[in-house]
C-alpha cells in the first residue's frame, strides 16, 4: 500500500494502477474529444515560512489548441493569459506580456499546465517520470520532473484525473523546498462555447 499524505476529502487511499498503458490510451483519447473546459478553482498555497494557508479564488478557461486563462478574483485581482507561446500578466492595472521562448521556466510551466489539462505530459517520457494510482473516483499521476533546472524548483506534480470524464479534479504541485500549491477545479464545463475575447491580451 502507498502512501499519500494528501487524499481528497471522502475517499479511500489510492493504490497502484494494474495497468497505467490502458489508463494513458484511454486519457489519450478522452482528451483529444475535449476542446473548451471552464471551471471555478480554489487555489491553497503553503509555505513553510507562514503559519496559515493562502487561499485564493477564481476562474479557469481553457480552449485548444494552447489557451489558458487563470482569472483570480479572491483576495485580489490578478490575471494570467496563456495564449500560443505568450503570456500577459496583469496586477490590478498593471500589465506585461512575457515571450515563453525568451523565458525558459515561464515555458515549461506553460508546457506543464498544457499538458495536465490535455493528458500530453505523461506522454513526454523523457522530461517526466510517472506513477499510476487510482481509488474509486480518481486517477492520481505522480509526475517528477527529469529537466536540469526545473526538478530543482518543482519536486513533483501530483494531477487527479476524474474517472467519470478524464479531467482534472485537483492538480497539486511541490516543490524541493517543502512548499507546495493545491488547485481545486469545480463546477466543470466541457466543450461549452469560450470566446477569443477570454484568451485577449487587450
Amino acid at each position: 500500500m502507498i502512501n499519500v499524505p494528501l487524499i481528497l476529502s471522502g475517499q479511500t487511499k489510492f493504490s497502484d494502477v494494474k495497468d497505467p498503458s490502458s489508463f494513458k490510451l484511454k486519457l489519450s483519447v478522452e482528451s483529444k474529444k475535449i476542446t473548451t473546459i471552464s471551471s471555478n478553482f480554489i487555489q491553497e498555497k503553503n509555505l513553510s515560512v507562514l503559519s496559515e494557508k493562502i487561499i485564493s479564488k477564481g476562474h479557469f478557461y481553457f480552449k485548444k489548441e494552447k489557451n489558458l486563462r487563470w482569472e483570480y478574483l479572491q483576495p485580489f485581482s490578478y490575471l494570467i493569459i496563456f495564449r500560443n507561446d505568450k503570456i500577459l500578466i496583469q496586477d490590478e492595472s498593471k500589465k506585461a506580456t512575457l515571450d515563453v521562448n525568451s523565458n525558459k521556466m515561464f515555458g515549461e510551466i506553460n508546457r506543464i499546465m498544457i499538458g495536465c489539462v490535455q493528458g500530453t505530459l505523461l506522454a513526454d517520457e523523457k522530461n517526466f517520470k510517472s506513477q499510476y494510482f487510482e481509488n474509486n473516483t480518481n486517477f492520481l499521476v505522480k509526475v517528477f520532473p527529469l529537466m536540469p533546472g526545473l526538478k530543482e524548483l518543482l519536486k513533483e506534480i501530483w494531477i487527479y484525473f476524474s474517472k467519470s470524464d478524464y479531467t482534472v479534479t485537483r492538480l497539486e504541485m511541490h516543490e524541493s523546498s517543502g512548499d507546495y500549491t493545491m488547485i481545486d477545479f469545480t463546477d466543470k464545463k466541457v466543450n461549452d462555447p469560450i470566446p477569443d475575447e477570454k484568451f485577449s491580451f487587450n
